[in-house]
């Protein structure tokens, strides 16, 4: 591939038709995935130069910082964008509840053949918290 989107060093994001990307939040300490919302230029910016987590709204077409409101902020650790610069993964630290549910990560129920069954919250004193120094 000689395609610089792809294998270069250059941040140049591949926006869809409506102006966004992907992103995909992980917990920094355990890797749990916490939720998916988009960005676009703008919240990617701002979450660069803040540290913390900025999302475009598609139902309300508006930026948002996560957690203005609910005080749970996303205290960005790393970011990562994939190979062809259209997604986003960000390594946060959660200040609470992710989901406006209340609930830790937005992906709180599991599918299965009978239907939705909810996923136990997570056991803090289970999980390797430990991070590997290679990221």
């Amino acid at each position: 591939m000689t395609d610089t989107r792809d294998q270069g060093l250059t941040l140049n994001p591949k926006y869809d038709d409506h102006g966004l990307i992907t992103a995909v939040v992980t917990d920094a300490a355990t890797g749990e995935v916490l939720m998916v919302a988009h960005m676009n230029g703008q919240a990617l910016a701002l979450t660069v130069e803040t540290g913390l987590a900025h999302f475009w709204s598609r139902s309300r077409q508006a930026l948002w910082k996560k957690g203005e409101t609910s005080g749970h902020m996303l205290e960005v650790r790393d970011i990562r964008i994939d190979c062809d610069q259209d997604a986003v993964w960000v390594k946060a630290i959660p200040a609470g509840p992710t989901c406006h549910t209340g609930a830790r990560s937005c992906f709180f129920r599991r599918v299965g053949r009978d239907g939705l069954t909810p996923v136990a919250e997570p056991v803090a004193d289970a999980v390797d918290l430990s991070i590997d120094a290679a990221g």
